[in-house]
């Protein structure tokens, strides 16, 4: 059997980023869900892995250059990977156990140095363990870890396959 192509499988990457990113983009313009700070960092994520993908289908390199991007793609898909696997696990505490609601996203920029705000991020807040949506049982959250799953997945068959 033979493997589909460097570029096909980037830009399939490519196109499920979007989808992701367009599905996000409706349900908060469309619906009206607002995302949490989680969510935000979430699409950060997103964003760097659709940057990464977007550089690579232009820049085309031969074999080295395709890891090296692999490698920086793998690294935006982890962060997003860890970053859904703690809104995940946040959304699954006992509501006793849930962390109080925080401040605003952005009145954390005007007011913290930018390391406390990924620091007060990371650790999530009691909105970020409200699941307002669902699809199939899944909340938003599951599906996003899941899109992570697929992009360490790719990036990793980017990294480790063979070169002909």
């Amino acid at each position: 059997m033979k493997l589909p192509g460097y570029r096909v499988v980037n830009v399939l990457g490519l196109l499920g980023c979007l989808v992701a990113m367009g599905f996000a983009l409706y349900l908060q313009h469309v619906v009206g869900l607002e995302p949490c700070p989680l969510c935000i960092m979430q699409r950060v994520a997103v964003f760097a892995a659709m940057g990464v993908l977007v550089l690579v289908i232009l820049h085309n390199p031969r074999a080295v250059g395709q890891r090296v991007y692999a490698l920086f793609g793998l690294l935006a898909a982890l962060f997003g990977l860890g970053v859904a696997g703690r809104h995940v696990w946040l959304q699954h505490l006992p509501a006793d156990q849930v962390p109080a609601c925080g401040p605003g996203l952005e009145y954390m920029i005007d007011v913290f140095p930018l390391q406390d705000v990924v620091s007060m991020v990371l650790r999530g807040s009691g909105e970020c363990a409200t699941v307002d949506w669902t699809f199939l049982g899944f909340s938003l959250a599951e599906l996003t870890l899941l899109v992570f799953v697929g992009l360490v997945v790719l990036f990793l068959f980017q990294l480790l396959r063979q070169r002909g």
